[in-house]
């Protein structure tokens, strides 16, 4: 039950972010959203593999989350030099 709470918990918050992901008013709001999508899908991904007890999701949860720490760094770096 535990597990299903958190997870509800974590769908609202990323549809909240992908609110502010969507609408964000300017290029750093965006990014910031980027990066907390980025890490509530992790969280999410780790909750559900607990829940499956299904740890190759475990794997995919690494890789996303080195995807997800190079697109927000590549996009921090356009936002400071503009490549």
């Amino acid at each position: 039950m535990f597990h299903i709470i958190n997870i509800i918990i974590l769908l609202v918050a990323l549809f909240l972010g992908l609110y502010r992901f969507l609408r964000g008013p300017t290029l750093t709001d965006r990014v910031i959203a980027f990066d907390a999508l980025s890490i509530m899908s992790l969280a999410l991904i780790i909750l559900l593999a607990l829940t499956f007890e299904r740890m190759l999701y475990l794997d995919i949860a690494l890789v996303f989350g080195l995807i997800g720490f190079l697109g927000t760094t590549l996009f921090g770096r356009y936002i400071e030099k503009g490549i």
